[in-house]
């Protein structure tokens, strides 16, 4: 398929800036992924499309203050070092800009409570980093780093808790799994109280996701790889949800990925921990997921094609330039699209 297949036009000001507030009265925009039928409510209403017996799969990832201004200690030249994947107990690998100042062997000043020497310069361009500090690594990481923020994200945060969700608890991302941002405890509790299970995986999320696809067919495209944990107990959740019949509600595509990450051909998903690097697009087979609760993306982005695998490109493009008429808040503080199977629901229901 041609990258240029996952291409849409949009507005400019239908770029969000700011989350919703509250944040579970952002819109949003239901498509039956077999009809391609479009419903619009608000994000509250997602309790209609959730079955006693059903599970939520939620990504617990917290996003690291993970942009940091660096200063060269032989010359005064300022970088700027972005955390990108943690590869050691005291190395990284970062984005690092200008890369012609963070050469191997620099050495930086980091606020005065972190210093970091480059240690190797990567094929794509990204360094491994070693960092020394003093007392708890994230705690130094908080007072001197700043939220990483997409570069489509121009005005600044209100507070820092407006990119991360609700339940974020295991540090690591350069992202925030955004499909979660929606979310208040108020709503997680009506979730629970329904009878539907939820669970936690973590997969931290990286840069890569952001990057855009270059290559003209989409196979030629080298996916990113990102760490993920999916721990027993929500391994279980979701053995159990489908001995019962229900269906298991993925939040996002990071925790799509990592769900179809670790399904073995039966379709069960095993605790596990490791790398993914899943790159997911049409003429895929789902093995585990049954439903996805995403945000509008990119255009040509690996997540439109995640989302055109999951529910057809054309019901894909046609919700998109529907979203645009609407005037559908975009990206990373957006509205969201519940894609389901309303049979199945009316099966159950």
């Amino acid at each position: 398929m041609k990258t240029s297949d996952f291409y849409y036009e949009l507005p400019p000001e239908l770029i969000a800036q700011h989350p919703a507030q509250p944040r579970d009265s952002s819109r949003l925009f239901i498509l039956d992924r077999q009809t391609g039928e479009k419903k619009h409510g608000v994000f509250s209403d997602i309790t209609q499309y959730l079955l006693e017996g059903d599970c939520l799969i939620l990504n617990d990832t917290r996003v690291l203050p993970a942009r940091l201004d660096a200063v060269r200690t032989d010359t005064g030249a300022r970088v700027e070092l972005l955390l990108l994947n943690r590869v050691g107990a005291d190395t990284w690998e970062v984005l690092a800009g200008p890369g012609k100042k963070a050469r191997e062997g620099a050495r930086f000043d980091i606020g005065g409570l972190m210093r970091a020497q480059i240690i190797d310069v990567l094929p794509d361009g990204n360094r491994v980093a070693r960092f020394e500090w003093d007392g708890d690594f994230f705690a130094a990481l908080e007072k001197v780093g700043e939220m990483p923020l997409p570069h489509y994200i121009k005005e600044k945060l209100r507070s820092p808790d407006e990119y991360q969700t609700v339940y974020s608890k295991t540090d690591g991302s350069a992202a925030a799994p955004t499909a979660g941002l929606h979310f208040t405890p108020e709503l997680l509790e009506r979730i629970k109280g329904g009878g539907v299970g939820i669970g936690f995986i973590t997969l931290h999320v990286g840069l890569g996701t952001f990057r855009p696809v270059k290559t003209q067919r989409i196979e030629d495209h080298v996916m990113h790889a990102e760490h993920y944990a999916i721990p027993q107990e929500t391994a279980g959740l979701i053995a159990r949800t489908k001995q019962r019949g229900g269906r298991v509600f993925a939040v996002g595509t990071t925790c799509c990925r990592t769900l179809e990450t670790a399904a073995g051909r039966d379709g069960t998903v095993a605790a596990s921990e490791g790398w993914t690097d899943i790159f997911i697009y049409p003429g895929y087979r789902f093995q585990r997921v049954d439903a996805l609760l995403t945000n509008f993306h990119l255009p040509e982005s690996t997540l439109i094609m995640l989302v055109s695998a999951f529910c057809g490109l054309d019901n894909t493009m046609n919700a998109y330039r529907e979203a645009v008429r609407l005037k559908y808040r975009f990206y990373s503080f957006g509205d969201a699209m519940l894609i389901t199977d309303t049979a199945k629901r009316r099966d159950r229901g």
